[in-house]
């Protein structure tokens, strides 16, 4: 063979091979997915939060923080599951819940409570249901902070502001903090260090029933509130689910 065909001899084995690398390692990336990447429904996640309130909140707790059973969402779902695939937790749950009946529930319904767990842990939902075929080619993920709910009339929230009388024995939350949505269950206070750190803000909140709460013996003071927001046209209002000082002055 002569020096000049062997050497195109080798380019072209060598584009060959090179190309089959490239269409393998494309192919092979594209067939991995992770939690994050869409998975499963809302309609999915849905049907598996009914069915995980009547058969797993009992052990788990509704908001998955764990109980008689372990916690399956935040530090320890990741510790367990995460760099695995999605077949794995599958797999736990389809045969060792719930407790006293294990695998008595369906595919169906393991898997969309599977889906509804994926969800609590922050993970977005897709346009396809989870299926049985595609777990092993999904990775597990550590959890995401679920983001908060909107915050629109009469939703579940929490502010941050400075306690003041009102007009005709009113007490109003003023400098207060944008309200944040929250979920009425799962939604745990935060820590006082970190609520005493939000900034005060421009809102102001007429608390409904703040005479309930002693409000002159914390008058001036930055407090926490959390409760129902009710949005009138000439003024904003909350009821009063909880109510803590936090510092003893807003300066």
């Amino acid at each position: 063979m002569r020096p000049a065909t062997f050497a195109l001899s080798c380019l072209a084995i060598t584009v060959v091979l090179a190309t089959g690398i490239v269409d393998w390692t494309v192919r092979a990336q594209e067939q991995v997915k992770t939690v994050a990447d869409g998975v499963y429904t809302e309609e999915q996640a849905d049907r598996g939060a009914a069915a995980y309130d009547n058969a797993c909140s009992g052990c788990h707790r509704p908001d998955l923080g764990g109980a008689n059973g372990p916690a399956l969402r935040g530090d320890r779902f990741a510790r367990i599951f995460a760099g695995k695939d999605l077949k794995t937790f599958y797999t736990k749950i389809a045969t060792t819940m719930p407790r006293g009946a294990p695998a008595s529930m369906g595919d169906t319904v393991y898997l969309d409570i599977v889906a509804h767990v994926l969800r609590e842990n922050g993970f977005p939902a897709g346009t396809q249901d989870l299926t049985a075929e595609g777990l092993s080619s999904i990775n597990v993920l550590p959890g995401r902070p679920k983001p908060p709910p909107p915050v629109g009339d009469f939703s579940y929230v929490e502010v941050v502001g400075c306690l003041v009388p009102g007009p005709e024995n009113t007490w109003l939350l003023s400098r207060a903090s944008e309200p944040v949505g929250l979920r009425p269950t799962g939604s745990p206070a935060p820590e006082k260090s970190a609520a005493a750190a939000t900034p005060l803000g421009t809102q102001e909140f007429r608390l409904l029933d703040a005479m309930a709460y002693d409000p002159q013996s914390h008058k001036g003071e930055k407090m926490y509130v959390r409760g129902l927001l009710i949005r009138l046209p000439d003024e904003q209002r909350m009821t009063i689910s909880s109510i803590d000082s936090i510092a003893p002055s807003c300066q």
